[in-house]
């Protein structure tokens, strides 16, 4: 088996070099030399020659991927100085030398010790050279050749991608593009046909189809429409060996998805709808909402609602929810359920976006028709206005009626209203109203100059249902009446120099007026008739509401009269005419040639010369700095006099007064005499409190003397009442203690007081255990010795 498998390598190699081979001639020796061939050829017998090389190999090639029992021969390296007898050494370098490549260095033979691999390296590049075993000398220079790796189909095609996506519009034609797919061979295009890919469709027809050699996928089918069927998958295969049987093959998935064109027209699911409102509804209240379909999406399901036709245009509206594409009716106008209970409209929908290319299907557009009905509500009261304004002069008169608001109840039982006014918009409560008529009238007196305009409101509330209110706001403007004087606009500080002329300017004076005439203000000023011939000054009136103050006389003297008082009456032109009188102060005062003011008071010509105005101010600053510190002092003094006089064991107040004296017993009747609590006399007569000074003498209160034998306990309950109806009692806040201690205890005495009365000995062995504290006692009273004591 091995003798068959190396014959035929070797005639597999034979028939390749004279098929394949080109012949690569060198020649390495220096001295060259022809060597004489006789022989015959096939046709003529003509003698050949040849001339004698040095190397002697070709171009060699291999097959990929080859899977035989023993390493594969690549050719064999021989060189003309190889005499046979095992002196030359061939040695390989390069791509996979000693690897890849295996060289037998006696007889040049290669091989390929692994499988190769085209699409991995194609041509492999190496250099041989012969060597001399016994010198180490090269008999033929290095050379290089190459070894190329025949392909086989050995790969299948593989698409760029695994899965491709795409879209076409809807209704498009036969032919129309959609995509391209592309697979590409690993194996050697230029050799045979194992890299030639052919394409097919597996799947997706009779819909697509696909080019063969270009891989374009096209429609197959006319008018597909996307509401019908939206996705396609479509599976290609490509084949290589131009599709011939044996050819490797790849598939790839395309997933097509038909895209919206607005071919579909909206129509509506009904003919009619109905909706209801209560006359109530303001403007812009939703009533409800309709609906036409499209099949279409996105843009092309985008619908536009109106109203065409229909007795209820006016009153309603319609608007598109771009959200979810509805249309919305909504109330336009008031609703009035006592004018007209039921209105019709006829609305349209269309498309927003029309495509021209299809409306020849017919028209994009669609009606139905809508009745709204209007429900029946108690509304509020109705005012004749929307607001109302009324003027009034302030001298109206209290109780006088200004004006009227009139409302009404619209609906047809036309209830009766009552009117109020809100307080909270007149708080003075000026105004009042009527509550059946809606008249307004005055409550108090009014006046422009204070508040101008008054602004309040007026409530209109049905009596059978208090809830159904309405509120009007009434605008009052008060109209101005000549009440008022004119007077001088400013105070005036008016001077003459002593050295005045006749008939010098000394003052210009205006007026103002509360009041507001429309004609405007015009002031005359004069005199008053007693000053009219004044001997001193006149009055000018300048006809622009100012008078100018002027000089009769020459000359004026401050030690003679200092200042000159000018009482001056100023007019009005309104109707009732008002006037008032204004004095004007006018004082005498030095001044200087050019008739500046220098001083104006008399005091002025008896001080000296020297004494300035800052002196003058600093005095008075002292002046009132000491009579600050007078008061303060004196406020302190006074604060000191109410502190309490005696702070001494006497105070009764808050005191506790400890004798740590029990008495000499029944027989010691010097320890307290109770005859002095019994005799009311015994207080001082005019004993009065010694905290706090008295700021007033109290006149004691004597009190009725008691009986000599009343009993103590009844004694100190009067006293005790006395005391505390007493004003003047002092202490106020003192505790009064009298000697009385009560009834008897239960708890009996420790004192001897009693011990008389009892008969037998005692046993007051019990001190001694009530503590350190009653051991004195316990000493004295405890034992036998004590008793005998």
């Amino acid at each position: 088996m091995r003798t068959h498998s190396f014959l035929t390598v070797l005639l597999w190699s034979s028939v390749f070099y004279v098929v394949r081979m080109t012949p690569s001639q060198k020649r390495t020796n220096k001295h060259s030399h022809s060597e004489r061939i006789t022989g015959l050829s096939e046709n003529d017998g003509k003698t050949l020659h040849r001339t004698k090389r040095g190397w002697m190999w070709n171009q060699f090639f291999l097959l990929e991927e080859y899977t035989g029992p023993d390493t594969q021969y690549v050719g064999k390296l021989h060189t003309d100085q190889d005499k046979g007898d095992g002196n030359l050494k061939y040695i390989l370098t390069g791509d996979g030398a000693g690897s890849l490549f295996i060289i037998d260095e006696n007889t040049g033979d290669i091989h390929a010790a692994k499988k190769l691999d085209r699409e991995e390296k194609s041509l492999y590049v190496l250099r041989a050279k012969a060597i001399d075993r016994k010198t180490g000398r090269q008999v033929e220079p290095e050379s290089e050749f190459i070894i190329k790796i025949h392909d086989i189909n050995d790969n299948e095609p593989k698409f760029t991608k695994d899965m491709y996506t795409a879209s076409i519009p809807e209704m498009s034609g036969v032919g129309t593009s959609v995509i391209q797919v592309t697979a590409t061979d690993a194996d050697d295009a230029n050799y045979g046909n194992s890299a030639k890919v052919v394409y097919s469709i597996l799947q997706g027809q009779p819909y697509f189809s696909v080019d063969p050699e270009t891989g374009i996928i096209k429609t197959a089918l006319p008018d597909m429409s996307r509401e019908n069927r939206e996705q396609y998958q479509v599976v290609i295969q490509a084949k290589d060996m131009g599709g011939q049987m044996g050819g490797l093959s790849g598939t790839t998935t395309v997933n097509i998805t038909l895209t919206d064109v607005n071919d579909n027209p909206p129509r509506f699911p009904q003919s009619s709808y109905q909706f209801s409102s209560p006359e109530s509804a303001p403007p812009g209240t939703p009533l409800g909402r309709i609906k036409a379909n499209d099949p279409d999406v996105g843009e092309n399901a985008e619908i536009e609602y109106s109203i065409s036709n229909g007795d209820g245009s006016d009153m309603f509206d319609i608007i598109t929810d771009k959200d979810t594409q509805e249309g919305i009716i909504t109330v336009k106008k008031h609703l009035d359920f006592e004018n007209k209970v039921l209105y019709t409209l006829k609305v349209e929908a269309s498309n927003a976006h029309p495509d021209p290319r299809f409306l020849q299907l017919g028209p994009f557009k669609d009606t139905a028709f809508v009745k709204i009905s209007v429900e029946d509500i108690d509304e509020p009261p109705v005012f004749s206005r929307p607001w109302y304004l009324i003027e009034v002069d302030e001298d109206a008169k209290e109780g006088s009626i200004i004006g009227q608001v009139v409302a009404q109840d619209p609906d047809i039982a036309k209830n009766a209203i009552k009117y109020s006014v809100d307080r909270h918009t007149d708080l003075d409560r000026i105004f009042n109203i009527y509550s059946g008529n809606g008249s307004l009238f005055l409550s108090k007196p009014l006046d422009r100059e204070e508040t101008p305009w008054h602004n309040i409101t007026v409530i209109a509330t049905e009596i059978n249902n208090p809830k159904q209110s309405s509120q009007i706001p009434v605008f009052i403007r008060i109209l101005d009446i000549n009440d008022h004087a004119p007077e001088f606009a400013n105070y005036y500080e008016t001077f003459v120099c002593e050295n005045a002329k006749a008939g010098q300017l000394i003052q210009t004076v205006s007026a103002i007026d509360k009041d507001q005439p429309a004609r405007g203000h015009k002031f005359f000023f004069e005199l008053v008739p007693e000053f009219a011939v004044h001997p001193n000054f006149s009055v000018v009136d300048n006809k622009d509401n100012t008078a100018g103050i002027m000089t009769r006389r020459n000359g004026y003297s401050r030690s003679k009269t200092s200042t000159y008082l000018l009482p001056i009456i100023i007019f009005d032109n309104d109707y009732p005419i008002q006037s008032s009188t204004g004095t004007l102060t006018i004082r005498v005062c030095a001044c200087d040639s050019r008739g500046n003011m220098q001083s104006c008071s008399a005091e002025a010509l008896l001080l000296p010369a020297g004494l300035s105005t800052g002196a003058l101010v600093a005095i008075l600053l002292c002046i009132i700095i000491l009579l600050i510190l007078v008061v303060l002092f004196t406020a302190l003094k006074r604060q000191r006099k109410k502190e309490p006089l005696i702070i001494s064991k006497d105070d009764v107040r808050d005191n506790i007064v400890t004798y740590n004296d029990e008495g000499g017993g029944e027989e010691d009747t010097q320890a307290f005499d109770i005859g002095t609590l019994r005799n009311p006399e015994a207080r001082e007569e005019s004993k009065m409190r010694r905290d706090v000074i008295p700021e007033t003498i109290f006149q004691i209160r004597r009190t009725a003397p008691l009986w000599e034998n009343i009993d103590v306990q009844d004694f100190i309950h009067r006293r005790l009442k006395e005391n505390d109806s007493d004003p003047a009692a002092p202490p106020y806040d003192s505790l009064a203690t009298y000697a009385y201690e009560g009834n008897d205890s239960i708890a009996n005495s420790l004192s001897s007081l009693e011990s008389l009365t009892t008969e037998g000995n005692q046993d007051y062995d019990y001190l001694s255990d009530w503590g350190p504290r009653f051991k004195k006692l316990a000493d004295m009273y405890g034992g036998e010795d004590s008793d005998r004591d």
